[in-house]
């Protein structure tokens, strides 16, 4: 079901170039050879394909008048942030220009009354959660991959591991300016907290990954900034035990910022591959959970009772990382897994399924039987608190033949398994092009249509990211 108009697009020739250069200056416009190869492919480097042409934008009106040509030269365009997808979402399968945004960086604004941060679409993520920490407040969403820029993150809705209390981006994208396929600009939201005027186009946007229309500004809701955090690390003699305790906590109402899951095999890929040891190598499951909040008795009121569940469950113990070192230590090797594994073997891929939290378990022993059956080594780690799981399928020494045979066949199982388990395909790395064969799987005709005539309505022409999600 790819697109399949690739004919009907226009190759770039002299003329566009010569306009691409009119606009930006030759400085701000590559072709040929002097496109970097990083452009042709996203972080796992699945698929990939040279754009015609790269072009660094420093504004709305630039894009806006880039959209506007390409729009009526039925040129395909696919705007890039920092490339740290992972399902070929930003690759230019036909070619054409690409936008690189990297380039509009700058904060704009804080509205410490508003408790809003306006900010351009290339700024990263790491650096809005340390500009705003000066001003005591916090941008909640906390993907993994901190370089990524915020357009990205709004871009797949990306969640997290603070998700399973505070929710996703799409929770805290207050307003966005648009550049539609045509080249007109829109304005959706703003900074007001409700909003029932019409279709929420704002909300559509999230998550579209590129496809309906490029973001050159968003306006993010902030919150005070809790003034306490400890993290906790717990054993499991086992991964199904440790994942059976989750609903438990959840339960308890004492709701940890973050609960993450992770095995001992990942855990020493870590330490090997960031030379330091993890605070606790020894069990084969853990469960790390965090808990802030404004005082320590409120935060220790919290943890006592999930720490005396988890002890109640089977937990072999519970270590408290209370202080900066401690929670670096941990927190690093968390933060390093999926470079870690990476490092581990000749090349991988990610099927990043999300299923009921009391689900986990089953999902990854299902995942051990796979490795049994194919003959492959798969690791995992996720968020236990929002049942968001990363699974990767390693490469090793395996042809490539055999290599794309054997991937076909486990993810094959594995959307399977998520769906008979009420999953769905992608929790928080969206479906690009990668995934796109288990969405239609997954969703139907009916379901499908219905997306690709929302794409109709913003794109025409079909010219914006062609190729992904639904297309």
């Amino acid at each position: 079901m790819a697109c399949n108009c690739a004919k009907q697009y226009k190759k770039l020739d002299q003329n566009d170039i010569k306009f691409l250069v009119e606009l930006l200056g030759e400085d701000r416009v590559f072709i040929g050879e002097n496109i970097n190869e990083d452009f042709s492919h996203d972080e796992l480097g699945g698929i990939s394909k040279m754009p015609d042409a790269v072009v660094e934008v420093e504004s709305t009106e630039e894009v806006s008048k880039i959209m506007t040509y390409a729009y009526e030269n039925t040129i395909p365009v696919v705007a890039r942030g920092s490339g740290t997808g992972l399902v070929g979402a930003s690759v230019p399968l036909y070619g054409g220009i690409m936008v690189n945004m990297t380039k509009m960086n700058k904060i704009l604004e804080i509205d410490e009354e508003n408790l809003t941060l306006t900010v351009e679409p290339g700024v990263l993520l790491m650096e809005i959660s340390k500009y705003v920490e000066e001003f005591d407040l916090f941008y909640p969403p906390d993907p993994g991959e901190k370089s990524a820029t915020i357009a990205g993150n709004i871009n797949t809705n990306a969640g997290g591991m603070r998700a399973v209390k505070y929710g996703v981006t799409r929770d805290y994208v207050r307003g966005l300016t648009i550049v539609l396929p045509t080249g007109k600009v829109i304005e959706v939201g703003g900074k007001v907290v409700k909003n029932s005027s019409g279709y929420s186009i704002k909300d559509m946007i999230c998550g579209s990954e590129g496809t309906l229309g490029i973001v050159t500004k968003a306006v993010l809701r902030l919150l005070p900034l809790p003034k306490k955090a400890i993290s906790l690390l717990i054993p499991f003699p086992n991964l199904e035990m440790a994942i059976n305790t989750v609903p438990k906590i959840i339960k308890s109402k004492s709701i940890p910022t973050a609960i993450e899951f992770m095995q001992r095999e990942v855990i020493l890929a870590a330490e090997e591959f960031l030379g330091k040891k993890f605070p606790d190598n020894s069990s084969d499951a853990y469960l790390l959970l965090t808990f802030d909040g404004n005082s320590k008795e409120e935060i220790e009121k919290d943890y006592d009772k999930v720490a005396q569940i988890c002890l109640n469950e089977g937990a072999l113990d519970v270590y408290i990382t209370d202080t900066d070192e401690r929670k670096e230590a941990v927190w690093s090797a968390r933060g390093a897994f999926l470079e870690a594994v990476k490092a581990t073997t000749t090349d991988m891929d990610e099927c990043d399924v999300v299923v009921p939290r009391n689900k986990v378990a089953e999902f990854v022993k299902y995942t051990d039987e796979l490795q049994e059956q194919f003959n492959v080594r798969i690791r995992s780690f996720g968020h236990a608190g929002d049942g968001n799981l990363h699974v990767y399928v390693l490469k090793d020494d395996m042809t490539d033949e055999q290599w794309e045979k054997k991937l076909s066949e486990v993810f094959e199982c594995m959307y399977k398994k998520s769906v008979s388990l009420n999953g769905l395909v992608s929790g928080e790395h969206g479906i690009g092009y990668a995934k796109r064969p288990y969405l239609f799987e997954q969703y139907g005709e009916d379901y499908v249509e219905l997306m690709k005539n929302i794409k109709l309505a913003f794109d025409p022409k079909n010219i914006l990211n062609p190729g992904k999600v639904c297309q």
